[in-house]
Formats: C-alpha cells, structure tokens, sequence
C-alpha cells in the first residue's frame, strides 16, 4: 500500500464516523481507495450498507433535539473554528485530495481553501435566520414567522470535489440546526473524513455529523437514506440518472430535496468574439480538473468563419499541457478518476473520428508516470 505523507498523520482516517466515534462496517467488509494517477492502493475504508445506514440516522435522529436548540452563536463558533482548522490543516488536506482525486496540487489547494469559506460564511448566517412579520388582512390579527430546522439530513456527495460539494452542504445544515448523515463519495472518501476529524475537533457534538462510506452498497446506503421517515431532507450532487432515482425513492415520504444534477453545457463562440479570450476560456472551461467537473462544456460551436484558426490555436493550448500525477511539480493537469472515465474519453474521440472529425492533438491514452507532454507519443 502506497502511503501518502502528512504533517498531522491523525487526518489519515480508515473508519467510518458515526455518533462521535470512528467505526468499521457491521458486516467487517471494506473497499480500497486507489490513487488514480499510479492505480496504487492509498487507503481502506468501511464498505457500509443499510444497516449501517440506519444506525447512523438513528445517531443523528438522536442528536437532533438537543443540537436544534444550541445557540445560535455556539453553532456559529462552531463553524467559524471548524473553517479556521481547515485552513490550518489546507496542505494536508490538499495532499488528500491530489492522492485520491488526482488533480494537480494546486488546485487541491484551491479546493480547500474554497470549501474552508463556505463554513466561514455559514457560521455568519447561523446568527442570522431570521423570521417574518406579515400584516394582516383582519384587524387584531398579528401574523408571524419563524425560521426551524427540518430535522435529520441526508446528503450525497461527488468524488470531483471532495471537500468543496461537502461543506457546501454540512455548513448549511448545521447553521440551520439540522443534524446529517453523509454519504461520502466511494472514490475520494479520505478527504471527507479528514474534514469531519477537524469537525470533531472543532467542537461539533457526537451524533451531528454522521459519515458513512460506500463503494459496492453505494445504492443500499442510497436507498436507506431516501426511504428513511426518519430523514426529512436529501441533498444530492451527481447525474441526473441517479438523480431520478433517488427522487422516486423519496416520493413516499414526501421529502425536501435538494439536487444539482448533470450538466448539458456549450460553449459558442461567435464571429465578433475577443478570440483570445475565447480561446482561453474554452481551454479552461473544457479542461478544468481534466474536464471532469460539472460545468464542463460538453460540445464547442464556433462560427464558420473562425473555426479552422479557433481549433488550431486551441489545440496550441492544449499541446502545452503537462499531464501526471497531480503530486509531481509542473503537472498542469491530472488523471481521469478511474478506468471508466478513460474508455468514454476514447469513445467520445472514436466516435468523432468515424463521423469526420480530424484529430489535431493527443487522442491516446498517457502512461501512469512522470508528466508527459500531452503530444507526445
């Protein structure tokens, strides 16, 4: 097993978290987290199912009528330490993220320090959910409004950004005084559990936060959360595929849901364009962490009238990049996340070569080892 060097080796977590204690599954069963830039086994975590899944919620379930009733400016300060010990711990988590995700170190950097901010921002909203006075439409009448939790979360997080889509979504429920159970992603679940040894840390209270890790019971975890009365809201990021699903698993107890799904995003440019910045920002729109975020552009329209010079100084661009493992200096761009991502990469570029297209740049797969220019045979 490869290891992966930290300043703080405590962030390094192989166990599940839940009611405040760091757990295996109940089967004993567990899965590998491989760094997808050498298929190295970094890490090993607890394959959860349903039954895990409950015991979690239950955690939370039981959390919940003491933690909605904290203070205000407890859960904030809360929060604000929370973010302040991310920033502290950013080049670990960074080494986390870039070991597990791939992507080049110093947009792990970028990613940490950009999730550490939304528990920033929540810990100033917690003080702030306010009501409403409404007038009403009958004298004597006073009609007000008040801001509670919902209860016990649900979230489901992708592997893209492992810490970013996280406290997006923890930082919320807990300034709102809602109490969660995490299901954090199958392929970057060390980062996420970095994050939540800080959280205990900072002061969050057992049973708040509840991760459970997956990767073969993804859909078992997914459907105890869903169909769970217990949960009163799911938050999901990911396809719309399993967006769907998780929608109709959720209709029978009339759950909040909160989902951001696939993208469809082009990406036009038109004759009258400021060309280098359309250049420049196709190249950054379409390859940002290796084209695997969700406002990737998925297809690029340029007007007859450029295209020819448009697709040639792209492809420049593109020619430039140094692509290897996210860790090693000078790698401006990373691996795909595992093997499922390169065969549709090379569909994708089959496909356009049958119906016409003409290949400028790369279109081959890279050996897993020191950066290689992306032309490079």
């Amino acid at each position: 097993m490869a290891s992966i060097q930290l300043n703080n080796e405590s962030l390094l977590r192989n166990a599940a978290y839940i009611n405040g204690k760091w757990i295996p599954a109940t089967t004993g069963k567990t899965f590998n987290v491989t760094d997808p830039a050498t298929e190295q086994v970094i890490g090993t975590m607890p394959d959860m199912g349903a039954k895990d899944t409950d015991i979690a919620i239950q955690a939370a379930a039981a959390a919940l009528p003491r933690y909605r009733k904290t203070t205000a400016r407890s859960k904030s300060q809360i929060l604000h330490k929370w973010y302040q010990l991310l920033v502290d711990s950013a080049d670990d988590l960074a080494r986390l993220v870039t070991a597990e995700n791939g992507k080049p170190l110093h947009e792990a950097k970028n990613e940490v320090l950009y999730a550490a901010h939304y528990f920033e921002w929540f810990s100033g909203e917690a003080t702030r959910l306010d009501g409403e006075t409404i007038h009403a439409s009958e004298d004597g009448n006073r009609i007000y409004t008040i801001r509670e939790p919902i209860g016990v979360v649900g979230l489901v997080t992708p592997w893209n950004w492992p810490l970013g889509m996280v406290t997006r979504k923890i930082g919320p429920a807990l300034a709102a005084g809602c109490t969660v159970v995490l299901k954090s992603p199958g392929e970057t679940p060390l980062t996420a559990a970095a994050m939540v040894y800080l959280g205990e840390q900072a002061g969050v209270p057992p049973g708040v936060v509840n991760v459970v890790t997956a990767l073969e019971n993804t859909v078992d975890v997914g459907a105890a959360l869903t169909e769970s009365p217990t949960v009163k809201k799911v938050s999901f990021t990911g396809s719309t595929r399993v967006g769907k699903i998780l929608m109709k698993q959720s209709a029978d107890t009339l759950k909040k849901l909160s989902f951001e799904l696939g993208g469809n995003a082009p990406f036009i440019v038109f004759e009258d364009a400021d060309f280098d910045a359309a250049v420049a920002g196709a190249v950054a729109c379409k390859f940002r962490s290796s084209g695997q975020t969700c406002i990737c552009a998925n297809r690029i329209y340029v007007h007859r009238s450029i295209y020819d010079k448009f697709a040639q100084a792209f492809a420049e661009k593109v020619s430039k990049f140094t692509i290897g493992p996210g860790s090693q200096p000078g790698t401006t761009h990373g691996p795909l996340i595992h093997s499922r991502a390169m065969d549709k990469a090379k569909e994708h570029t089959e496909d356009a070569l049958r119906k016409g297209g003409k290949l400028l740049v790369g279109g081959h797969a890279l050996p897993i080892s020191a950066p290689t220019s992306s032309n490079s045979p």
